[in-house]
């Protein structure tokens, strides 16, 4: 299978840099964070899904599956480039993100969570819409890997990074890019316990897919994808490997990051810094991914109370 490589990556940064924001290195005791919720969608998402648009040109309108931030940022590429779009969406996404989809003048659709990608394939097959999926292609992990190229860029001597894991597409471009510029760089992958479907696949030596009830329980709505082929071989090779968090650990590094960088995390982006905090990653200097800021505010003022 043919991996994404530092070229395709720096393409894809020409292509995002009319959008995409990008992001500091904030100091957070002796690490840094990389505050990817600072983004015009509130999330990383922008630069997969804007990179493959432009890619791909589909001047017939596109569709998606989303827990929700891909979905915003899709909406966002297809309002730029002037065509419809479809997000399909699980039962039980935040109204935060379910909102923002809709703001962005995207349709959306609510099915049981099992059904959601079966739901985007039937909408492009029977509106000619072309399907961009939130990690599982080429220019989607391009795009993503565009992160890795400014933390080498801006921390040259980057001993960890710490990212989130969900399909994967976050993860095997950021891990594409560090390991091709710095390649004793450790580039560690964390994930909810309650969603750890990652670890179990590389520990198997193939994908293993949690079904939703199982990946549902945990707060981190935006890490409950499993791997895909393309993810899982990108991960495979280029990943130093996968810690996992507790439901507790997400809650109190979400606090933390409000507190002592004054950033916004949502479960999903806070799961690095909780990595972080647990002490249960390689020591170093760290650079450490916060993924999104699109938060329910119950659950945030939960957060920092």
């Amino acid at each position: 299978m043919e991996l994404v490589t530092i070229d395709d990556i720096r393409a894809a940064a020409e292509r995002i840099r009319p959008v995409v924001i990008r992001t500091p290195l904030v100091p957070m005791g002796a690490a840094w964070v990389k505050p990817e919720s600072l983004q015009r969608v509130g999330s990383f998402k922008i630069r997969g899904a804007y990179n493959a648009v432009a890619a791909l040109r589909p001047d017939g309108g596109v569709v998606t599956h989303s827990s929700g931030n891909h979905g915003q940022a899709l909406a966002y590429a297809a309002r730029e480039f002037g065509v419809p779009c479809v997000v399909v969406v699980p039962e039980g996404t935040p109204e935060v993100k379910a909102a923002a989809i809709r703001g962005w003048g995207a349709e959306l659709v609510v099915v049981p969570p099992d059904q959601r990608e079966s739901a985007a394939l039937k909408l492009a097959a029977d509106r000619g819409l072309t399907l961009v999926p939130p990690y599982d292609h080429p220019a989607v992990i391009a795009g993503q890997g565009t992160i890795g190229l400014e933390i080498v860029a801006d921390l040259p001597a980057v001993e960890v990074v710490l990212v989130p894991v969900s399909g994967g597409g976050l993860a095997a471009g950021i891990a594409s890019a560090v390991k091709a510029l710095r390649p004793d760089t450790r580039v560690i992958g964390v994930e909810p316990e309650l969603a750890a479907d990652a670890v179990e696949s590389l520990r198997a030596g193939r994908p293993v897919a949690w079904e939703p009830a199982r990946s549902f329980r945990t707060m981190a709505d935006g890490l409950r994808a499993n791997l895909s082929d393309l993810t899982y071989a990108h991960l495979r090779e280029r990943l130093d490997g996968i810690v996992t968090v507790t439901e507790e650990e997400i809650l109190a590094a979400m606090g933390h990051l409000a507190r002592a960088a004054r950033l916004v995390a949502e479960p999903s982006g806070a799961v690095a810094t909780a990595a972080l905090l647990s002490g249960r990653v390689p020591a170093g200097r760290t650079a450490v991914v916060l993924s999104g800021g699109n938060v329910d505010p119950a659950l945030f003022r939960r957060a920092v109370s």
